[in-house]
């Protein structure tokens, strides 16, 4: 059992850009936010990049062994750093997600960590999300809530996270509690970097359109942009959720492209999907704070300055890390779950009453589930 009152969490998110592993420290007691601490960065090297993006779409009972190993070493070698933890919260490495389906899909084995590691884990976020009719993601806008709390923000505001996949937190700060009903509305907006890296990847040998440099010289093609849009996706009310491949038509709809026009068009789609996301914000938002890789590409946050009706600017504004934002989440709802608080609710991922699920797995495989 947890003590009492803030403890050092320490969180970690390898997302579905597959650049690495954040890990991040956050002292809280699971509602207020008392500090953040340290925080580390492990790149996942080429041949890493190559086999995990071969384990992408792949389900429980494929051969996974080869992405398993990388998942499990990258996260033991970065968080071994830190001392004097009391709880780890791993996301672990999503491979497919579909909620309304198979269901989701997160690599990785919290038990054999909590035993590398000799500290307790908080694993498998989702399934408990899921199983009770969620879309399990997005999850860290509990975690954003408390972000508003942190930097004394006293209107609804927007947390725009741009990532492998675009996500869209609106937060009422004046909420008592993140699963109050009307505190936040949460959903996926559609696909932001993913595409666009694995276009840059196919045409250039790239990780990513460093800067924006290459969208910076093409222009947006809007035959495509409006063929993007007639995707299904975005006539869904929220919550709602993506898998990081669901758009690779998005591709198909650049093949004929230039490479310039071809990553001009593919950020412009990231950003036209998260201003079309924006109207179902129950009210105007007084900014939007954008988290994520996007936030350091000028073209896409520039589309989002003229499209949007408030200001929008990176998390750093306001004092937060954006590079760090989603591990420092796990480090909160590590500690949430630790404690049988609810981490999801019908306004963030269309679960139908607030939950919290997951597992606990402590030194020596001992674990427990959480619902």
């Amino acid at each position: 059992m947890m003590r009492t009152g803030p403890v050092k969490a320490l969180g970690a998110m390898s997302g579905t850009s597959l650049d690495g592993v954040d890990a991040a420290v956050v002292v809280t007691d699971g509602v207020t936010i008392f500090e953040f601490g340290d925080s580390a960065y492990r790149p996942y090297s080429e041949a890493e990049q190559k086999a995990l993006r071969a384990a992408l779409g792949k389900w429980p009972g494929a051969d996974l062994e080869a992405a398993s190993e990388i998942v499990l070493g990258a996260h033991r070698e970065v968080l071994s750093q830190f001392e004097g933890i009391d709880v780890v919260g791993f996301h672990g490495q999503t491979l497919a997600h579909e909620p309304r389906g198979r269901g989701t899909h997160q690599l990785g084995d919290g038990a054999a960590l909590a035993d590398a590691l000799g500290v307790p884990v908080v694993w498998d976020f989702r399934s408990a999300d899921v199983a009770l009719g969620g879309e399990g993601a997005p999850l860290a806008p509990f975690f954003h809530w408390a972000c508003a709390k942190w930097i004394g923000a006293d209107k609804p505001l927007c947390f725009l996270n741009l990532g492998g996949v675009g996500n869209l937190t609106w937060v009422d700060p004046a909420a008592a509690k993140p699963e109050a009903p009307g505190a936040l509305l949460a959903f996926d907006t559609g696909p932001a970097n993913a595409p666009l890296n694995d276009l840059m990847t196919e045409r250039r040998g790239l990780a990513f359109d460093e800067g924006g440099a290459l969208a910076q010289q093409g222009r947006v093609e809007e035959g495509a942009l409006e063929l993007f849009l007639d995707e299904g996706f975005f006539r869904r009310m929220p919550p709602k959720s993506l898998d990081r491949d669901d758009f690779s038509v998005m591709l198909d709809l650049v093949r004929e492209l230039g490479d310039a026009d071809a990553a001009a068009t593919m950020t412009g789609m990231a950003a036209t999907a998260v201003m079309v996301g924006m109207e179902h914000c129950p009210t105007p938002p007084d900014r939007v704070l954008v988290t994520g890789g996007g936030r350091r590409n000028p073209v896409m946050m520039e589309m989002l300055r003229v499209g949007l009706d408030c200001p929008v600017v990176p998390v750093e504004d306001a004092g937060l890390d954006g590079d760090m934002l989603e591990a420092q989440a796990f480090a909160w709802l590590a500690v949430r779950v630790a404690r049988g608080l609810p981490t999801s609710a019908p306004g963030t991922t269309g679960v139908a009453a607030p939950v919290g699920g997951g597992q606990i797995s402590r030194p020596e495989r001992r674990s427990e589930s959480v619902a």
